[in-house]
């Protein structure tokens, strides 16, 4: 209760630091209503029937009152430290692995290269068994990495099962301080083109990207860049406004900020000599580029500055702050809306207005607003960054979806290194490697149900309640007949989407996630078209104005 009434006490001084001072009837509502909370806090924790948890019960409050605002405001408690640090500094305490769920088991995706898990012999595929002698069998994967993770210095002790081995292997591990990169991947995909994966945004990204950018420098002649934002989902605005830093000229707007309180309305500029100013941009964003990226991704477009390749980026334009609070605690919090340098906002969703069936309010197509980039194009606001040229990224078969909810690639690389030793190059899906891996899902017993069956037995299932002739459900019986017999040939059908599926992930196994990414390039549709337009003279003519 001390901390509670400390806590409503600092929020108070909070609110009147903030500039509430003058609004007297807000200040009011303010403390009567942190009063009632606290008064309805107390008579539930020391009056309810059934013993309540205070720290439980607190936090459900919070969280219930942060639910009705937007998915990215949140609370987080003392526990939760290590999620700020990786947050804001890409860092935490931890051994340097990845980890996720198969078949029921909590597994090691990854080991991170250069700490105690990888210098130790921690491989992928492993299946924790014990952490510090407890077991985890049956826990989430939040649990277990909670028990991972910890102050550096400290050990952990942990038990996996591993593919070969007839005992459990032991580790004895020390926790360090894991410095999560920005930048997963760089290198040239041809020549004269060269590629940087980024994958968050913390305190670094922006030296990293500069760094990325100095090592293509000195490897070859960089006359194109491919900046990958696929799948980033944001993290730090300063962060991304280092990045834009790196290609645009010193002093150009990056991006606007704008609030309830003054002291929000910022303008981010670029400051200092930029590492690439001349050379040919493509930025790829896709439905999952969010936040950081669309700030990138937005800046690069409305400056002219490069070429936006991919689809539709997902659309949060909302800027966050960790305050923190007392007990160790912090919250992350809305506080501005940010708009890029033509001044449009490219937020999609309007959290705080819902239709009648409670779906959130959207701007329709036709009411969006048209904005001007420095050179004269148009772009409209709200709904994310459009790419300057749409390419789809490929569409993946039911029968590849199928073989990764059953992490039947996964599981058998898991297999395969067990006794194959790391080849002298890239590992390749050869026809040996395919003809074991069909062999590995006979074993397995894998099931696949081709769409089209599942389509024809819905049809069947009218039919016959819509009374057809019996000639026309014989006739839907035959096709269904005839694509049971074809899903026997569903290998042999998806044999080149396998292969590459199979060597993205031995790759890994071998190499590292460097290896995998390095693989993916070689056939990835977006990065092959990317690579095409920086080298042709259709970049020009796509930041020429549109009249």
């Amino acid at each position: 209760m001390k901390r509670f009434f400390a806590g409503a006490a600092a929020a108070s001084v909070l609110f009147i630091a903030a500039g509430f001072a003058g609004y007297g009837d807000l200040y009011l509502s303010i403390n009567k209503n942190i009063d009632l909370f606290g008064r309805v806090y107390k008579e539930i924790v020391t009056n309810y029937v059934d013993e309540v948890d205070p720290e439980r019960f607190m936090r459900s409050g919070i969280d219930g009152m942060l639910e009705t605002l937007d998915p990215y405001t949140v609370y987080y408690g003392g526990k939760d430290e290590n999620e700020i640090d990786l947050l804001t500094n890409g860092q935490y305490g931890g051994i340097g692995v990845s980890i996720g769920v198969r078949d029921g088991a909590i597994i090691i995706l990854a080991p991170m290269e250069g700490y105690s898990a990888h210098k130790q012999g921690v491989r992928a595929g492993d299946r924790i068994v014990r952490i510090d002698g407890v077991l985890v069998t049956g826990m989430d994967p939040d649990s277990v990495r909670s028990r991972v993770r910890g102050e550096p210095g400290t050990v952990v002790r942990m038990t996996v099962e591993r593919e070969g081995e007839k005992e459990p292997v032991e580790f004895t591990l020390v926790r360090e301080e894991i410095q999560v990169h920005n930048v997963a991947y760089s290198g040239y995909v041809k020549e004269g083109i060269g590629y940087i994966r980024l994958e968050r945004f913390s305190t670094r990204a922006g030296e990293e990207v500069r760094a990325a950018v100095k090592e293509l420098q000195v490897k070859g002649s960089l006359k194109g860049l491919i900046l990958d934002l696929r799948d980033n989902p944001g993290g730090l605005l300063n962060a991304a406004v280092d990045v834009v830093s790196q290609f645009a000229p010193e002093g150009s707007l990056v991006v606007s900020t704008r609030g309830r309180r003054e002291d929000e309305e910022k303008e981010y500029r670029v400051d200092g000599v930029p590492a690439a100013p001349s050379v040919r941009l493509a930025v790829l964003v896709n439905r999952s580029s969010a936040s950081a990226s669309e700030i990138v991704a937005g800046a690069v477009q409305d400056l002219d500055r490069g070429v936006i390749l991919g689809t539709r980026s997902f659309g949060k334009g909302l800027v966050q702050t960790v305050i923190p609070l007392t007990g160790g605690s912090s919250m992350k919090i809305t506080t501005a809306r940010y708009y890029t340098p033509s001044g449009r906002s490219i937020q999609e969703i309007d959290y705080l207005h819902t239709n009648r069936d409670g779906v959130f309010a959207t701007t329709p197509d036709s009411l969006k607003r048209e904005f001007r980039t420095l050179g004269g194009r148009k772009v409209k606001e709200l709904g994310g960054i459009e790419p300057d040229t749409a390419v789809e990224n490929g569409n993946h078969s039911g029968y590849h979806a199928e073989l990764m909810r059953k992490a039947m690639v996964f599981k058998f690389a898991t297999t395969y290194v067990a006794s194959h030793p790391a080849p002298e190059g890239d590992a390749a899906a050869t026809d040996a490697v395919l003809k074991e891996f069909e062999a590995y899902l006979a074993q397995q017993k894998f099931e696949y149900t081709d769409p089209a069956e599942e389509r024809l037995a819905e049809l069947k299932r009218t039919m016959t309640k819509e009374r057809y002739a019996a000639a026309s459900l014989a006739f839907v019986d035959a096709l269904l007949a005839q694509l049971k017999k074809e899903r026997g040939n569903a290998f042999a059908r998806y044999r080149d989407e396998t292969a590459r599926e199979l060597s993205e992930e031995l790759n890994a196994r071998y190499r590292g996630e460097t290896g995998r990414i390095r693989v993916s390039l070689t056939y990835d549709p977006q990065v092959l078209a990317a690579a095409s337009l920086l080298s042709s003279k259709s970049y020009d003519a796509l930041l020429a104005p549109k009249r």
